[in-house]
């Protein structure tokens, strides 16, 4: 776990830094496939109690006459953007992507499209590759803390994963973000090939659904087979 000596930056400023390096990403184990429990009965025990939230208007006034202070939070929040739209929401999920090096061509799902025709659709992975998945998404008004991508997959709707993946703490920018999860390992063999159904969100500390989503995973013996 990282960590730096900032006390003398004020603790409220230390607590959005703390956030944002010291999650670290959390696997499940994907050795054999077998049922889960209930997802209010595996929740992470993080040990973690989340701070009093701050808008990015009340940090930004934090010791504004402290040059040094300023400049610190410049260079942690990055280039601010313009006027938001006020009816856009704060964070928004772009799209997902599964990262394989041997697939033939991009498996990358639309996220602010039609989510109803995505539950009906399914992406092939071949069994045995390894794979990354990688979330895209913007954060526009005001900083979030403790982003979290939450997946449980079905299999002939007998819940048999769970995973989460903490993403972290985000101010707001121009630029989207992109989180990329560590490399994982697609089952293999006869007996765990077919299609898998996904139930996704990306939510945060305060428990709000920033998007919830379901999609269909195919694996196969091969790509085209």
């Amino acid at each position: 776990m990282l960590g730096f000596d900032v006390c003398e930056f004020g603790s409220q400023l230390f607590e959005l830094m703390w956030l944002t390096v010291c999650y670290r990403d959390i696997m499940a184990d994907k050795e054999e496939i077998k049922p889960v429990e209930e997802e209010h009965e595996d929740e992470l025990d993080l040990n973690y109690k989340a701070p009093e939230k701050k808008s990015l208007q009340e940090i930004q006034e934090l010791d504004k006459d402290d040059e040094s202070l300023i400049k610190y939070k410049q260079a942690l929040l990055g280039n601010l953007p313009a006027v938001v739209d006020p009816h856009v929401s704060n964070v928004q999920v772009i799209r997902l992507t599964l990262v394989c090096n041997e697939a033939p061509g991009p498996i990358t799902m639309d996220l602010t499209g039609d989510l109803v025709a995505l539950k009906n659709t399914s992406f092939v992975l071949k069994e045995g590759v390894s794979y990354s998945v990688k979330i895209t998404f913007k954060v526009n008004h005001e900083i979030v803390c403790g982003l979290k991508y939450v997946q449980y997959t079905y299999r002939k709707s007998i819940k048999v994963d769970k995973e989460i993946h903490m993403v972290g703490s985000y101010g707001p920018r121009v630029e989207a973000y992109e989180f990329l999860t560590p490399l994982e390992e697609a089952p293999k063999g006869m007996l765990v090939r077919g299609t898998y159904h996904i139930k996704s969100c990306f939510t945060d500390d305060d428990k709000s659904d920033h998007l919830s989503w379901e999609w269909n995973l195919n694996i196969k013996k091969d790509w085209k087979d």
